[in-house]
């Protein structure tokens, strides 16, 4: 089978395309398998190095408030957008793929569209609970409308080809086990809180955090990642409270590249509402505090978030205006009751879909 996975922007997007990519070749190692993404983006450098060939076609968001950069921007959005179509077709006539998969993104459009318009097989993956404007535009004529939340379907025509397959989980943290990963990190038997908000950080998650610490009388274990931008705000924000000295059990760290321990050790966590982050806390069982990033097109993470909170597995704060001490306050009440956290720990694990890699390959191979 030939490939042609079209994604990128985010790890959002190009994960999934590598989790796709790589079921297909477990399951069929001769397949041939080719990348499209922006030559500048995350893919340009995650999809070589993960061992996958790897092309490239200039496409660009138009951006919606008009600063004068902005406008500049939208200008060479358009600009590539006219070259677009003929970029994506010399593209798919030179690799022939027998099927082309959109993972999300702007690169997906041009590619799968053109690919429909040639008749040939195409499937999109949509990681989010709101789909975006690209998976709005290729659904209707999509041959698979893979979704991870179901809730998806509610923005999109009822003629479109459904399929609910989840998001693809890292194996790491569908194995890991919370005594190991206790004893791997040095904490006891108490609660433990993990608190996080990506690679840079997050301020809001930050703050909270740190009067989550300043609220810790010893009574939970803690640990903490405070990004990139956080590592002295959060010292900074201790002292102001008089702490000099982390309560025991509690970690602050400026990543967790042990993602799968801290996950499986933790008992509640604090973040924001990535996709792929709320399909690993439903695999993982893990009940939440959510406070989406408001800096996200379309507003998709606190529609995410929405979505987890329906279901009964998350209790959702909005960014704008919190009250960081009061939402402090209330984590350590939550911590406090354990029939609370009991019933938000049931209710992801029933939402949960552990086998989105198979679904995803069954759905692929559906199509021929």
């Amino acid at each position: 089978m030939r490939v042609l996975l079209a994604g990128g922007g985010t790890g959002g997007h190009i994960n999934p395309a590598l989790a796709i990519a790589n079921e297909i070749k477990k399951n069929e190692p001769d397949s041939e398998i080719l990348f499209a993404g922006t030559p500048k983006g995350m893919e340009a450098k995650l999809v070589p190095q993960a061992g996958y060939n790897f092309t490239t076609i200039k496409v660009a968001g138009f951006q919606r408030k008009l600063t004068p950069y902005n406008i500049y921007r939208n200008i060479k959005a358009l600009w590539y957008l006219v070259f677009s179509g003929a970029r994506a077709a010399r593209i798919i006539k030179s690799f022939k793929p027998d099927i082309v998969i959109g993972t999300g993104g702007y690169v997906s459009g041009p590619i799968v569209k053109k690919a429909q318009n040639l008749g040939i097989k195409t499937a999109i993956h949509e990681q989010n609970a709101f789909p975006g404007v690209t998976t709005k535009l290729l659904a209707p004529a999509a041959d698979a409308v893979m979704l991870a939340f179901p809730k998806a379907k509610e923005f999109l025509p009822e003629s479109c080809k459904f399929h609910i397959t989840g998001n693809p989980i890292r194996e790491s943290i569908l194995l890991a086990r919370k005594d190991k990963s206790r004893k791997a990190l040095g904490l006891d038997d108490r609660f433990c809180l993990l608190s996080f908000g990506g690679s840079l950080g997050a301020e809001t998650i930050n703050r909270v955090a740190s009067e989550v610490i300043a609220l810790n009388i010893g009574e939970f274990n803690h640990i903490h990642a405070t990004g990139k931008y956080g590592t002295e705000l959060v010292p900074e924000l201790l002292k102001k409270k008089g702490i000099e000295n982390l309560p025991s059990g509690t970690i602050v760290r400026e990543y967790i590249d042990n993602m799968d321990e801290c996950l499986a050790a933790a008992d509640l966590v604090v973040c924001r509402a990535g996709a792929i982050t709320l399909s690993e806390l439903a695999a993982a069982g893990k009940p939440a505090v959510l406070i989406p990033s408001p800096n996200v097109a379309e507003n998709h993470q606190f529609k995410n978030a929405k979505a987890v909170e329906e279901n009964g597995a998350a209790l959702v704060y909005e960014d704008k205006n919190i009250d960081y001490e009061a939402v402090a306050k209330d984590i350590v009440s939550l911590i406090n009751d354990k029939n609370k956290v009991k019933t938000l720990e049931k209710n992801a694990s029933a939402n949960a879909i552990v086998d989105a890699n198979e679904r995803i390959y069954k759905i692929i191979k559906g199509l021929f």
